[in-house]
């Protein structure tokens, strides 16, 4: 063998190396892989195969949802369709049974249920006082008992009368609203209502962590005491809807002059830690 046939094979084997390591690095840097998504690229109404609907307006069980809110939620075109490419959820205000006002809340129960993932949803936020929409996360099993004890994780929530903010909050048996003891922060986003934003969540074994555009700005961790503070490690479920009023929403008042008014989202995507 001259030399020149040796100077290659050395050069295809450092080659050979240098890829293999990139490739190393960029698991390590790039953990998740995508397991579910709906991009909305189609038309008409949302992928059955992956969303379903709360309906009504939450009686007898709940009326208001719990919350005292003022719309009834549908699955018509009206308030959840799907045109150019996005997914488009509409409060309207109408009369409907005993609310004044329709919306939806689209659902990914036993369609996509998750423990443990990075979530991101691009989404451009309704505006005016009244509206109250969310991404946000429930126990599709209830396994330590009903709400808030297998507990809830809030994505993001904003408020009409509140526009520049961004919340995001966990709530479980120890840490809740009743209490005054849930977990919430805040975050400065003065342009959610025109602007498309990627609201995400880093959810771990031990830990979550909420951003907007990638930027963190809330986390919490598992203090090791139990459900009670930390039952996160059951899976949940995503929820997308626009509430109308409120104990929150409504703190304010209705301006009954800003409908319809829409959240418009973009994408919706989760990623899982690769095996």
């Amino acid at each position: 063998m001259n030399y020149m046939d040796r100077s290659k094979i050395i050069l295809f084997v450092m080659l050979g190396a240098s890829l293999l390591t990139s490739c190393a690095m960029f698991k390590k840097s790039n953990p998740y892989e995508l397991v579910w998504a709906d991009e909305f690229d189609y038309e008409g109404y949302p992928d059955d195969n992956k969303w379903s609907y709360d309906l009504g307006d939450g009686c007898p069980d709940l009326c208001g949802w719990g919350n005292n809110e003022s719309q009834n939620y549908t699955n018509g075109l009206r308030n959840a369709k799907v045109e150019n490419g996005q997914l488009i959820i509409t409060a309207i205000k109408e009369d409907v049974s005993r609310s004044n006002y329709t919306s939806a809340r689209m659902v990914t129960k036993n369609k996509g249920d998750w423990t443990y993932g990075k979530i991101e949803i691009k989404a451009r936020l309704p505006s005016g006082k009244g509206t109250w929409p969310a991404i946000w996360m429930l126990p599709s099993d209830d396994v330590y008992g009903g709400w808030p004890r297998s507990g809830e994780i809030d994505i993001m929530e904003h408020v009409g009368y509140n526009p520049d903010s961004i919340f995001a909050t966990t709530h479980t048996e120890a840490y809740r609203n009743a209490l005054g003891s849930q977990n919430t922060k805040s975050i400065f986003i003065p342009d959610a209502e025109n602007n498309f934003h990627i609201y995400g969540m880093e959810w771990e074994e031990k830990k979550l962590i909420m951003t907007v555009d990638g930027k963190k700005y809330f986390s919490m961790f598992d203090s090791q005491t139990g459900y009670k503070t930390w039952p996160f490690d059951k899976r949940f479920h995503l929820i997308l809807n626009i509430a109308v009023g409120g104990y929150w929403g409504a703190s304010k008042g209705i301006d009954d002059s800003i409908f319809p008014q829409s959240m418009v989202v973009d994408y919706v995507r989760i990623y899982q830690k690769k095996k």
